[in-house]
């Protein structure tokens, strides 16, 4: 049986460059009935834990350093024992929230993850963050992509560490050239797909 796709919204705060803001973000799960990679870690341990059951968790993977996607990742690593990747260009964001503590593996560009038989491709779409990735999932049919690609087009670039120019790049040379039927599953917000969003920024 292929890897399915758990998911769960968690309620919290994103601050950056002296700002705060109230924002919901959506937690993704891959895996079986035995084992799961999580995908970003924000706002509330307990709300992951519910998704991830009874499942020994592989990884625990982070599209990109923002706080509302780490701020809970080493609470998770304790308690599951799984490591924390994160693409080493986002260290001074991941910095910013965890100053003492470090990730465990590098994420890079190309790299293949396997959770439950089924491989999750490290697709680096810097913009949103010097280190933002996306995840691939080619037998699902599905991309993870953070706060790279929403539903309504492309993640926040007027903050520090943002680049408008690179992030249209990425999306454009490497989500882009997925098949059109890929659904997008976001950082924050509803589902999209691939083709919807590549209509939208080409109109």
């Amino acid at each position: 049986m292929p890897a399915r796709v758990d998911h769960a919204v968690t309620s919290g705060t994103f601050s950056l460059d002296g700002e705060t803001f109230e924002v919901e973000n959506n937690v993704w799960v891959i895996g079986d009935d035995a084992e799961c990679v999580v995908i970003d870690a924000p706002h509330d341990l307990d709300a992951i834990l519910a998704v991830v059951a009874n499942r020994t968790v592989r990884a625990i993977v982070c599209t990109h350093a923002h706080d509302d996607h780490v701020r809970v990742a080493p609470e998770l690593r304790r308690a599951v024992g799984a490591p924390i990747l994160l693409h080493p260009e986002d260290r001074p964001l991941w910095e910013l929230t965890h100053p003492d503590e470090l990730w465990d593996v590098d994420l890079h560009d190309g790299q293949e993850l396997t959770v439950a038989g089924t491989v999750l491709r490290v697709l680096h779409t810097p913009g949103h963050a010097p280190g933002a990735v996306c995840l691939y999932v080619e037998e699902l049919g599905c991309v993870f992509t953070g706060d790279t690609l929403f539903r309504g087009g492309p993640g926040a670039t007027g903050r520090s560490w943002s680049d408008p120019a690179r992030i249209l790049d990425s999306i454009r040379e490497r989500l882009f050239t997925l098949p059109p039927e890929t659904v997008v599953h976001t950082g924050h917000g509803e589902d999209t797909t691939i083709g919807a969003e590549q209509i939208r920024l080409d109109a």
